[in-house]
């Protein structure tokens, strides 16, 4: 059993401000730094450093070279990672306010240069038993999402960020959807409101897809999970938070190493938490990961 990230990788510039930059406005940053990211990439080393075997599979350009490196040093297999002559890498513009938030501005780059051939060759290397986990910071998702389940894969789907795309990939054929409460009202089609109840759009995500767990994460508020047989909330571990960038990431890899490793799902959810807490802690996206020895 191997797990397969078929996911972004990004470049990150991260600008220490005092707060986010209004319309109109411009804004001295306190400092820049820069970091490697994409979801793909954080949950992939989020995987590698839980103890999961982890292959990641995407397209860099030839200025995100560093990136494999990161991966690489991390225990993560980048063999299945194309590297393109006529695009440049994925990147994102963060803004890091004085409260640990972030917001982010992504422009795709190679991460849209996915071709299904590519595919093809990636997925010609797994099988039934295996697990896809994928976002939605890459093109050809529906393509990806029908050729793994024919193969028998397990599909674990993070549709961040939210958008049209995600809303044409047949959701039905996901094992586990992690995301977060604004995705959820997206997915749902409606406004849930500042006081949403985490079980309740749960619950409704369940009979919307009844075949898929549900990962529902919440921010301050904790998490909830959903499946067949089981509806619980996992607090979060209060924390002084410096930078919120790949908390989810974070949490989204363990959860799924918790379950690869044989941990019940309470387990899984518990130790999902304990990670992202120890995420926000530091500054950076993937350098904000912890390894399992520091979580346990």
């Amino acid at each position: 059993m191997r797990v397969l990230c078929f996911g972004s990788l990004n470049i990150d510039y991260t600008y220490r401000v005092d707060h986010f930059v209004r319309k109109g406005e411009t804004l001295l940053s306190e400092s820049l730094q820069v970091f490697s990211g994409g979801k793909g990439l954080n949950q992939s080393i989020a995987l590698a450093k839980a103890g999961v075997p982890t292959c990641h599979a995407g397209a860099i350009g030839p200025d995100g070279l560093f990136l494999l490196e990161q991966l690489q040093a991390a225990g993560v297999d980048t063999g299945w990672v194309a590297v393109l002559d006529t695009v440049r890498t994925g990147n994102a513009v963060i803004q890091n306010d004085k409260e640990g938030d972030n917001c982010i501005i992504l422009y795709g780059g190679a991460n849209q240069a996915i071709t299904k051939s590519q595919v093809d060759q990636v997925l010609s290397d797994f099988g039934p038993g295996d697990y896809l986990l994928l976002q939605n910071e890459i093109n050809e998702l529906p393509y990806i999402v029908a050729q793994a389940h024919e193969k028998g894969m397990k599909i674990v789907l993070n549709p961040s960020p939210m958008n049209d795309k995600v809303r044409a990939l047949p959701l039905e054929l996901v094992d586990y959807l992690l995301l977060n409460e604004v995705e959820a009202g997206q997915i749902l089609e409606r406004d849930l409101g500042a006081d949403i109840n985490g079980t309740d759009i749960a619950k409704e995500l369940r009979e919307r897809f009844p075949k898929t767990a549900i990962v529902l994460t919440l921010g301050g508020d904790g998490s909830v999970y959903a499946d067949a047989g089981q509806l619980f909330a996992q607090p979060v571990y209060p924390v002084r938070a410096v930078d919120t960038t790949a908390a989810g990431d974070t949490f989204s890899g363990y959860f799924l190493a918790g379950i690869l490793s044989g941990r019940r799902e309470k387990e899984a959810m518990d130790l999902a938490a304990k990670a992202a807490a120890i995420a926000v802690t530091r500054r950076g996206a993937a350098p904000s990961i912890p390894t399992m020895a520091e979580v346990e």
